[in-house]
């Protein structure tokens, strides 16, 4: 089996499915299954604390007794099912509950994929940066697909192609997957060691992990309200999702150059590198209030987004035994995916109702202080 190409395979096709639910799904069920926004919008905050509690919890459990093959069939097939759930419902309560049990099942996915990227890196044999550009390119390739079909046949099609990509992800679990990821994880006197609790002792992830947490939820307010401040530009929508689109097309650039580019740069330096990056993005928005500013700090996605996806990725790859993976992949997605997010879309929304600007400038009160963290850290936990 070509571990590279098993593992652009997964990318590729599950972030396909992922440029389905990330950004239309609210939108399918308002607009197909007759929901509220409101209605809608509590539906997927509950879905968020669901995907929070699985990926914590649920997912580091399932990879402690299966192999990283069987993990990423397991939840494939479950989601799969609760999608199908989905046709003949159309009531709030049973919304609430197949979404609820959706977000439990299918965002997991994307911590078992990447799990199993760590493992092949440690085996170094693999390019991550070019698998996970190929992941980039199928979100966008699914963004734009949908927004043509749904254009033609209305937002009944969104759940349709779901289920259409979680039959081709289920496919590609059945094919053969590198020897490594066939192995069950050990059991027996490491286990104490390797669980939750021995990970999260481990100074350096734990700083590692608070540094991540601030980087990635500073996003939330360019996620939730980005598209409404360049609306509030005066842009024509035609070119509102062209210039979102510019963000991801230098996340691409990025991973495929992330295997050679500043490759001998320790973990700590890539995530003062993002940091900064960060930090210039959310304060020029604020102070340069215009859509010129706002496409060349789209660039700086890759530094934001990419440069500290990418040093936490190999901050585990470098210094966790495999199977600690799991579980730091699962505290990753939990916090500094879900949870953080979610808090701060709250402060970022609060802060665009008094002013637009605000909202981008009050994520960089979080990202600053990363920069201080990462330099009176760094030497001293040596990652």
């Amino acid at each position: 089996m070509n571990n590279q190409r098993w593992l652009s395979q997964n990318f590729f096709t599950f972030f396909i499915t992922w440029g389905i639910f990330l950004p239309y799904w609210t939108g399918w069920l308002v607009n197909d299954k007759g929901l509220t926004v409101s209605d809608a919008g509590i539906i997927m905050s509950f879905g968020l604390v669901a995907r929070a509690v699985s990926t914590m919890f649920i997912f580091p459990y399932v990879s402690k007794i299966l192999s990283n093959k069987q993990v990423l069939l397991f939840f494939t097939m479950m989601s799969l099912v609760v999608a199908i759930l989905y046709i003949p419902m159309d009531s709030f309560e049973g919304l609430f509950i197949v979404t609820t049990l959706f977000s439990a099942m299918y965002p997991a996915l994307l911590p078992a994929v990447e799990s199993g990227a760590s493992t092949l890196m440690q085996q170094g044999d693999v390019h991550y940066g070019k698998a996970r550009s190929l992941g980039s390119f199928g979100y966008v390739l699914s963004v734009l697909v949908i927004s043509m079909f749904t254009g033609t046949y209305g937002e009944q099609i969104i759940l349709w192609f779901m289920i259409l990509g979680l039959i081709a992800l289920l496919a590609i679990q059945l094919l053969p997957a590198p020897n490594v990821l066939l192995m069950r994880p050990e059991h027996g006197k490491n286990a104490k060691s390797l669980s939750m609790k021995g990970l999260l002792e481990v100074k350096s992830f734990a700083v590692v992990l608070l540094v991540v947490i601030l980087l990635q939820g500073a996003h939330a307010s360019y996620y939730s309200y980005g598209y409404i401040y360049i609306q509030d530009l005066n842009v024509n929508p035609f070119y509102i999702g062209v210039i979102l689109n510019v963000a991801v097309v230098f996340e691409i650039i990025y991973f495929l150059k992330a295997d050679t580019f500043l490759s001998s740069w320790r973990p700590s330096s890539l995530l003062i590198l993002a940091a900064v990056g960060s930090s210039v993005r959310w304060i020029a928005i604020y102070l340069f209030p215009s859509i010129p500013v706002f496409v060349v700090t789209q660039a700086l996605h890759a530094l934001s987004f990419g440069v500290a996806h990418y040093a936490f990725i190999r901050y585990i790859t470098q210094n966790l035994p495999k199977e600690q993976i799991p579980n730091a992949q699962g505290i990753y997605s939990a916090f500094a995916m879900s949870l953080s997010a979610a808090l701060l879309t709250l402060i970022g929304g609060a802060l665009y109702e008094i002013e637009p600007g605000l909202a981008f400038l009050g994520m960089a009160i979080f990202t600053v202080p990363a920069i201080f963290l990462l330099l009176l850290t760094r030497n001293r936990f040596q990652y």
